[in-house]
């Protein structure tokens, strides 16, 4: 059965102003598919624990908006009245975290269940809260479930599962969008980006995972409004590139990034290579390889790497660099090096890279130089080094992608699986500097002693 209360709720919000709250759809347990049983336990717990306590608890966002489109989400996000700190008595191992916006994490084992106290509408005029630009500085104002709905970013992500009586709450047309399969923005796009930028790449994101299309309406300001995410701070656009390409579907990731012309802020100099470089079909090849094979190992349950993405990500540029390094007489190392660290420079400018994987990257570019140079014991010592198979697999992607001709890479493959005299046999055949014969130096015969004897 669907609940409905005609016409709209209006409360003032701020100084002065008035907002038009929403009254929800509410749908009973027998119309909608959310059933208890695909909801973690310990989400459970949680929301059974504040609603024994007198608190109003709701499963919110992403989850539901998963169990609705068949899909097995990990993570169960907790709505409620309690204030943060109230929430934190209640549960022994939580903390609350957070300055932007105050939340409360409660563990249970290696899983987390976030709890967010409801949350009031930004007042236009409360310059304390937002930036000149609009965006949002603090966010730790509380209000109503009303309020909360509309505060949410997009429609799929602001229905509200009430453990009370398992109704489902739907503010503002989400099962519609949902069924409809599109991605549209609750309230002025616009105002929307401008109070948190990240919300264009979340766009991206949810359109590339879910598969649906973004409203026009949603689309438009992303065009004009993406240098907005300049002032995002690093560290957290590093996390947002996790997410878009390490979710399993990295392939659609890429595709929607650059379709909203959002590639070119996050990854600037790999934007200028893929519009203007002669190579640019090369490189586009490169990163769809790169892609691909991430969702791949993602789907077959192995492990994945920032460091190796982020050297895909930035190879364009350093390739580019070090040619040029080498162009103009200097050796191959330390052209790799320099080559190197001008590009994490510069995209460290935007994105911020943790040394553990930026260590990395170096290893995998330097490696690169190295893996041509297979004479004598030279093969056998590479494949000892610690990241030999990453920069083998980087230098596989090289050739797939048509960058490098094929052949280095069948024959590194061929060594690592070949029996140790066959190794020898097969470093022995490779002449010293990659192919290249070494000119015999001739020996300088030491002159002869004079005998002091007369011509």
């Amino acid at each position: 059965m669907l609940r409905k209360l005609p016409g709209f709720m209006t409360r003032l919000i701020g100084r002065g102003s008035s907002t038009r709250l929403p009254v929800p759809d509410i749908h009973t347990r027998d119309h909608h598919t959310i059933s208890r049983k695909d909801i973690s336990k310990p989400a459970l717990d949680v929301l059974y624990g504040l609603h024994k306590a007198g608190y109003k608890a709701f499963l919110v966002g992403g989850s539901l908006r998963d169990l609705l489109t068949g899909g097995h989400p990990k993570d169960f996000d907790v709505a409620t009245d309690a204030p943060p700190e109230a929430v934190e008595k209640l549960f022994r191992r939580s903390r609350i975290i957070g300055r932007r916006f105050r939340i409360v994490h409660v563990y249970f084992g290696r899983d987390v269940i976030e709890v967010a106290t409801f949350r009031a509408l930004a007042d236009d005029h409360d310059e304390q809260r937002q930036s000149d630009d609009g965006m949002l500085l603090r966010d730790n104002v509380y209000g109503t479930i009303e309020e909360d709905a509309l505060r949410r970013d997009f429609t799929i992500n602001a229905l509200y599962y009430n453990i009370a009586d398992f109704t489902l709450y739907d503010f503002v047309g989400s099962l519609k969008d949902i069924e409809k399969r599109r991605i549209r923005l609750i309230g002025d796009p616009e105002t929307r980006y401008r109070e948190d930028p990240v919300r264009m790449l979340r766009a991206a994101r949810f359109a590339a995972k879910m598969q649906f299309d973004i409203d026009p309406a949603t689309e438009k300001p992303i065009h004009q409004l993406n240098e907005l995410l300049y002032q995002v701070p690093a560290a957290r656009l590093f996390d947002e590139v996790l997410k878009l390409f390490l979710g399993g579907y990295a392939r659609q990731s890429l595709a929607s990034l650059q379709q909203l012309g959002l590639l070119e802020i996050l990854f600037p100099s790999l934007a200028h290579h893929l519009h203007d470089s002669a190579d640019k079909q090369v490189w586009q090849r490169m990163l769809e390889a790169a892609m691909d094979n991430t969702d791949a190992r993602l789907a077959r349950g192995k492990p994945v790497t920032p460091a190796f993405l982020y050297a895909v990500l930035l190879w364009p540029d350093v390739r580019a660099r070090y040619q040029q390094l080498c162009d103009s007489g200097m050796p191959a190392a330390p052209a790799m090096n320099k080559a190197a660290t001008a590009a994490l420079q510069e995209q460290l400018q935007v994105t911020s890279i943790p040394k553990r994987f930026s260590s990395v990257m170096r290893d995998i570019w330097a490696l690169q130089t190295r893996l041509h140079v297979r004479h004598g014991n030279r093969a056998e010592a590479l494949v000892t080094q610690p990241k030999f198979r990453a920069g083998y697999d980087f230098l596989l992607l090289r050739e797939e992608s048509g960058e490098l001709e094929p052949g280095l890479g069948d024959w590194w493959t061929r060594y690592q699986d070949a029996h140790p005299d066959q190794r020898e046999a097969m470093a022995s055949k490779v002449k010293p500097s990659g192919g290249k014969p070494r000119r015999k130096r001739r020996r300088r015969r030491k002159p002869r002693p004079d005998s002091g004897g007369d011509d």
